[in-house]
Order: structure tokens, then sequence, then C-alpha cells
């Protein structure tokens, strides 16, 4: 099905291919204002030609893959981001999957709008408008856990940027949810989830709705706190995500 998706990408004008090296998962980095350096990871699709709008995801990843501080203890090796959520399943489509996708890391815990990581985050993304081809009237932005509670918080921050929204076992301000209320949002949670109750998503999806949103939302029974498996495994949420575009 991941095969079809491509089919619905809209080729513009004519342009060259990048070198095959300058595709699949190519290892990046951001310097701040400071001079500090942040490394983050840029998946590039296969047949990425550079000149043509490319649907472009951010992808925010949870707590247990923020940057360790220097010198502090860790059990075992801390994964990165590009290794839980979005990312392995990337790479089981990785010949056929449309979209450039940037996956950063958090210096710190969230990525809440006017934090340290919600700063970065849009930072590199800046980088990557740069860089690459973005489709802006194609961009997505989704999370999980921590990372969903970024989605949330930088969707009513900037309601305009995205196209459609993808939050994963997260939680976010209610109060606020008139703001995001025209954006496509798709949200996942499971009912079993012990570290994010599923009432931060089932909060969420009816205050959309209240406010007049029309907002999916996909609730896994029996399904503990990685919901984001099932969720980003979904052939249809990328199709989805696709018709997704701002006017």
């Amino acid at each position: 099905m991941i095969r079809q998706l491509a089919a619905l990408v809209v080729a513009v004008g004519l342009t060259v291919t990048v070198r095959a090296a300058d595709t699949g998962f190519v290892d990046r980095t951001y310097k701040d204002s400071s001079g500090t350096e942040h490394k983050y990871v840029v998946f590039v699709p296969h047949d990425y030609k550079k000149g043509t709008p490319t649907p472009t995801i951010l992808f925010l990843h949870g707590a247990g893959e923020t940057k360790p501080k220097e010198g502090a203890k860790t059990k075992g090796t801390p994964k990165m981001p590009v290794e839980v959520g979005i990312g392995p399943e990337i790479k089981k489509r990785e010949k056929t999957f449309p979209f450039l996708t940037i996956i950063p890391q958090a210096p710190r815990f969230g990525w809440g709008a006017g934090s340290d990581g919600g700063k970065l985050a849009l930072a590199i993304l800046d980088q990557a408008e740069k860089d690459y081809s973005v489709d802006k009237k194609r961009l997505y932005l989704t999370g999980l856990s921590m990372g969903a509670m970024g989605t949330w918080s930088l969707a009513m921050a900037m309601p305009d940027k995205w196209a459609a929204i993808v939050p994963i076992c997260g939680r976010g301000d209610t109060k606020s949810a008139d703001k995001i209320k025209d954006l496509p949002c798709w949200a996942f949670h499971g009912d079993a989830d012990n570290a994010v109750p599923v009432a931060g998503s089932r909060d969420m999806i009816a205050a959309i709705k209240k406010a007049g949103g029309e907002p999916k939302y996909t609730e896994y029974p029996g399904v503990g706190h990685n919901s984001w498996d099932k969720a980003y495994a979904t052939d249809e949420l990328y199709e989805w995500m696709l018709k997704q575009s701002k006017k």
C-alpha cells in the first residue's frame, strides 16, 4: 500500500535527482547562536528531486530519547530518536516512503512552544527548509508521548504552519482547542496507558469537537504506553496525511 502513496505525491517542474548517497537516513548538524552543535537526522526519499516540493514530516521523540546530560550516568546505551517511533517504520518502507522526515533530538525534557526543545525543533525545521525542497503546503507535525505534548503545543502556537498533526499518547491544553479546530488531526492512544492516561487524548479530541472541529481518533484496547508502534505502522495514516494540504 505504501507504494501507492508515492503516486499521491504531485511532482512539479523539471528537476535533477540527488545522488544516491544523499538519500535515505542522513546525519545532519545544526549550530545554534551560541555555537553549540545539535545533531539530527533527515530521511530523504529515494526518489527525492531537488526543486520539487516534497511533503515533509517533523517528528518529535519521547522523553526516553532526550539528549543525556553531559556526565550523567545512564543504564545501558540510550536509544537515539531515529530508533523509536517513526524511524523504524520508515526503514521498513524506505524505498517507497515519500516524506522528507526531520528527526531532531531535544536538549532536555519538553518540546512545548517557547521551550528550548520547541525552539530547537523549529530552528532545525527552518534549516531543513533551506537545504531541501520542503512542500510548505504539506508540512506535517507528529510526536509520541513527550513529543505528542509538543505536537499539541506547537500546533496551538502556530496552527497555520501545519497541514496536519498526529499526536500519539499525549495530552494538551483543552482550553486552547479552538485554536486548532480547523487543523486536520489524527490522534492515537492505548486505553491501558499508565504513563500518560488515555484521558489525555480523549479530552483533547472532545474539546476540539466541542469547538467545532472534526478530528480523527484511534484508541487501542488493552495497549499500554507504546501505542506508537501500531500507529506508525498504519499505512492508512500516511495516505491520510498526503491528502491533507493547506490551501
